[in-house]
């Protein structure tokens, strides 16, 4: 029996190190954390429980059989944020680019379909250079399998996206139908190919960050909502954003103690709007005097700026 569990032992800590000690020193040269190391940071401390920490690819072709990691590549399972549950999957960059697989897709969709049944929101944390393209057709189909739950996922529970590092082809289609995309700027990318594909394709160059940067898809595509500097404050962030959304499409808002007697008249209101239309204000500003301690978490900050939209509380 001591042998089982020093055996067990010794296989959650080979999973732990993902593709390596050299991999993980070399994700961290980059100012890029590792897939745990995000999770732990995004979750309440010590809520993490994983799942599928022993799954390996089946793969046989090019010489995969040889090169097998436990998780084959994505961290599973589930966690709380302030005390509320969530389903959670992280990306391992370090093992094989975080390419999705066959058995990497199944972890994926059994988190997903979980996080239905129960009625508790999906976050995905994703570092990926695509489809695991050893494996063929057979990874493609896992992100078809993918994208049909993000479909019957929607409008059941809130799914959000933290894009974290460089994501090709079917690790963003996911992300840009979720209901909420997070990145960090000058080191996470959104595009359907890689600007060397676009060079050979229309002999156009085009850098990563003009192609699918945080500012391009926070500024001028609008797909992620929200930029930020790094991935500490993108994944605070996020924790932030949990506060104001149901855990399913039944449940209600996190609510807030609210103290009456911190209520005042603020003067500023009876000026803060011009008598005049052609006379610009801020509307922000507006909307920081009227919600619970000036709190506003705006969503497109920059996007389409002729409209502002976002979270607050008011009485709670």
């Amino acid at each position: 029996m001591h042998d089982k569990i020093a055996e067990l032992r010794e296989k959650r800590e080979l999973s732990r190190q993902g593709g390596g000690k050299d991999k993980l020193a070399k994700q961290h040269q980059q100012g890029k954390l590792s897939a745990r190391e995000r999770l732990e940071l995004l979750l309440d401390e010590g809520s993490f429980e994983e799942i599928d920490v022993f799954v390996k690819h089946r793969s046989k072709d090019f010489g995969l059989e040889k090169q097998t990691f436990y998780g084959d590549g994505v961290v599973t399972g589930f966690g709380t944020i302030e005390g509320r549950p969530v389903a959670v999957y992280s990306q391992d960059f370090t093992v094989f680019g975080g390419s999705l697989s066959e058995t990497h897709a199944e972890k994926i969709c059994k988190v997903m379909k979980m996080a239905m049944k129960t009625g508790i929101p999906v976050i995905g944390l994703n570092d990926s250079g695509g489809a695991r393209i050893q494996e063929g057709v057979v990874s493609l189909g896992g992100y078809a399998d993918i994208f049909l739950l993000n479909t019957l996922a929607s409008g059941v529970v809130p799914q959000i996206s933290v894009v974290l590092g460089p994501c090709a082809g079917g690790a963003v289609y996911s992300p840009a139908i979720t209901d909420f995309v997070f990145m960090v700027k000058n080191s996470s990318y959104m595009f359907v190919t890689g600007p060397n594909v676009v060079k050979t394709v229309t002999h156009e160059e085009v850098t990563f960050e003009d192609l699918g940067g945080a500012e391009t898809h926070s500024v001028k595509s609008g797909v992620a909502h929200f930029a930020f500097d790094n991935e500490i404050e993108t994944l605070m962030n996020v924790r932030h954003l949990m506060e104001y959304l149901p855990l399913n499409f039944k449940d209600k808002p996190l609510s807030k103690t609210f103290n009456k007697g911190t209520l005042r008249r603020d003067e500023r209101l009876n000026s803060i709007v011009p008598d005049t239309a052609n006379k610009p204000y801020d509307i922000k500003e507006v909307i920081k005097l009227l919600v619970d301690e000036e709190i506003f978490f705006e969503v497109h900050a920059n996007y389409a700026e002729n409209i502002v939209c976002g979270f607050a509380r008011m009485g709670g």
